[in-house]
């Protein structure tokens, strides 16, 4: 028996197109989860206000943390942190010293000790002539007023010389009171001088540039956003009914397209799973396309390179054959 074929207008059998559509529809539903892949965007901004003096990263630029990229003109900071030092310098030169003072009425204390000791050496030997009668009680009291008044002496001395250390201290205090304010200001002109330096937080990819060298920038005005692209998320979108058959931890594969009829494999692990369900969002299929509400998750992918962010790619927990 002779057996016919509907034919198409391009001369294919309308059977075999018809297998051909399904077996395309079948093979784009082999995925349990779709979505985008995503990373930790930095947005770098200014901390100072200022001339760009420098400014050389370009996007695309690999970066690490703590990394010098560009100076703000700082100028008006360091002329004011000059300013202050100056003044902190002046006060250092009002301030007096007490040590050459004390160090002269010192001296006369030495010498009034000298004279007590040698006071007290002729009163133990006229008090032994008393006792053979060879000097008079008269001389033994001459001595021992003269030790007295020079005990007296000594002690004003010593009351002297902490006086004069007190004042020096007093004076001296009045003085360095007004330095405290005067330091604190110079660490503030310091630290808006640091800040005119840009460092990068984060090791990372450089995105996005938003400023050029010689623009004025301000104080939160946007520079450069960077990522870490090494790892990625895929943000997709699962159904209730499976969130049973995942965990957090879990291993799974993740796809993206690879030619026409090829795709090619990741290993990823599921991060994050939200909590509250949402309305499905325009750009993302699931694997019922009749599902309003879903369920977020992320899965994260160690990036080989070449992984963009923002590209399309699918999940997988069940294995197809």
């Amino acid at each position: 028996m002779k057996q016919t074929y509907l034919q198409t207008g391009y001369g294919f059998p309308a059977m075999l197109l018809l297998a051909f559509l399904l077996a395309s529809c079948s093979h784009k539903n082999d995925y349990d989860a779709s979505g985008n892949f995503e990373a930790d965007e930095v947005i770098v901004s200014a901390q100072q206000n200022g001339e760009l003096l420098s400014f050389p990263i370009q996007e695309g630029d690999r970066l690490k943390a703590g990394e010098a990229v560009g100076q703000i003109d700082v100028t008006l900071s360091r002329l004011g942190k000059e300013q202050v030092e100056a003044s902190i310098t002046a006060l250092r030169q009002k301030t007096s010293n007490a040590a050459p003072q004390t160090e002269l009425v010192r001296r006369q204390l030495a010498v009034q000790q000298a004279r007590l000791e040698q006071q007290q050496r002729e009163r133990s030997r006229t008090a032994n002539l008393v006792k053979a009668d060879a000097a008079t009680q008269k001389q033994l009291d001459d001595i021992d007023a003269a030790i007295e008044q020079l005990q007296k002496e000594m002690n004003a001395t010593r009351q002297q010389i902490r006086l004069g250390e007190s004042n020096t201290a007093t004076q001296n205090r009045g003085i360095l009171s007004e330095r405290s304010p005067l330091e604190v200001t110079a660490r503030q002109y310091q630290e808006q001088i640091d800040r005119g330096q840009i460092i990068n937080p984060i090791s990372g990819v450089v995105l996005t540039k938003y400023a050029l060298r010689g623009e004025v920038t301000a104080i939160g005005k946007p520079l450069y956003k960077i990522a870490d692209t090494d790892t990625l998320s895929l943000k997709a979108y699962v159904t209730g009914d499976a969130l049973t058959q995942i965990k957090t931890g879990q291993p799974v594969t993740v796809r993206i397209d690879q030619g026409k009829k090829a795709y090619k494999n990741y290993s990823g692990i599921i991060t994050w799973i939200s909590s509250k369900s949402e309305f499905t969002p325009k750009t993302i299929q699931t694997k019922s396309e009749r599902a309003n509400l879903v369920y977020a998750i992320k899965v994260r992918v160690k990036n080989d390179g070449y992984l963009k962010i923002g590209m399309y790619g699918e999940v997988l927990w069940h294995h197809p054959e």
